[in-house]
């Protein structure tokens, strides 16, 4: 017995004191002392698009308020759909599409390998611009024509999320060399078919897990970003409609801590009232006895939404339209960005 004792004493220490007590080098600090690498030169008239930063580092803007600021800010609250996969297809203003909540980057190698097993492969995958143009093919149920689909891919307005749009085309067999991509699609019908074909084969392979990191700016730049100008008070850049910006903010306005109280879209206002969800809440025999449940919420903040040029601008202010500090707006724009969907 004080045999085994002292081998799982042993045992112990060996565990705890590392391989360096056994002359091995503690190799877990390395990353420390690497260096950086030149940028791979491509010769000319080579492709080049394939190369880039597998792991670009964003700029940090000098002018952020969170690298004047000591005071350490609470944790921004999850996305209500932060810890699971959702897929749903989702139309507006005579569009349709399907919203995932996984990067674009994951969605790509997705789409490509649904198309695949289907039957349907890609004539043309255009990672840049997040497009993918099928062969042409033939259905049972239509005799006399071809069809295709061109699928968009790009990021969504929630985070990490991204927006599958299909258009169809047909045209008559034999002829489909003399065929032009339509604005819209031949067959409404069809085109919802297809998106609802993807939405089911995307929902079913959750555990997925392939990632394109050559197409991880696919489909092109976030619609909807935080912005905090040097002089100015900052605000939410949406490059969507107004219709589709406003939608989302509501939708917004109720989640997040958030709750929303009144609303005035011929003015593009939206009364908040916002309170942190770590708060204290009321006990059990608060909650028992009615304690708190009739509470009226009072109007503390609002929410102006205005279109500026093309895109939309999104900013939070006092219950009164007084201008806040840049500090707490930037808080407020971040939770209210987090749950637009």
């Amino acid at each position: 017995m004080k045999r085994l004792i002292s081998a799982l004493n042993i045992v112990v220490i060996l565990s705890l004191s590392g391989c360096g007590w056994l002359g091995l080098r503690d190799r877990s600090n390395d990353y420390l002392l690497a260096e950086e690498t030149d940028v791979t030169v491509v010769p000319e008239g080579l492709d080049s698009i394939v190369l880039g930063q597998i792991y670009p580092v964003p700029q940090i803007p000098i002018n952020n308020v969170e690298l004047i600021e000591f005071d350490v800010p609470r944790p921004q609250p999850a996305s209500v759909n932060t810890f699971e996969q959702m897929v749903k297809i989702q139309s507006l203003e005579g569009r349709r599409w399907v919203l995932i909540n996984v990067p674009p980057s994951e969605v790509w190698p997705r789409v490509r390998n649904v198309l695949n097993r289907n039957g349907v492969p890609a004539a043309l995958a255009d990672g840049s611009k997040g497009v993918i143009e099928t062969v042409w093919v033939k259905f049972n149920s239509d005799e006399e024509n071809s069809h295709r689909f061109r699928f968009q891919i790009s990021p969504g307005v929630q985070l990490d999320s991204a927006e599958i749009s299909a258009l169809h085309n047909q045209a008559p067999r034999s002829e489909e060399d003399q065929a032009a991509w339509p604005q819209g699609s031949d067959s409404d019908q069809r085109e919802q078919d297809m998106l609802s074909m993807i939405a089911n084969e995307l929902a079913d392979s959750a555990n997925y897990a392939s990632v394109s990191l050559l197409a991880q700016d696919i489909g092109g730049d976030a619609k909807v970003e935080v912005v905090a100008p040097e002089v100015a008070d900052p605000f939410i850049n949406a490059k969507l409609s107004f219709d589709r910006t406003w939608a989302s903010i509501i939708y917004s306005a109720d989640r997040g801590g958030f709750v929303s109280i009144d609303q005035n879209r011929s003015e593009g206002i939206i009364y908040v009232n916002y309170s942190d969800e770590t708060a204290d809440e009321p006990g059990f025999f608060a909650r028992w006895f009615g304690g708190g449940s009739d509470e009226i919420l009072e109007v503390n903040y609002r929410v102006l939404v205005e279109t500026v040029g093309a895109n939309v601008e999104v900013r939070i202010v006092g219950a009164e339209g007084q201008g806040l500090n840049k500090a707490e707006a930037l808080r407020l724009l971040k939770v209210l960005r987090s749950n637009m969907s």
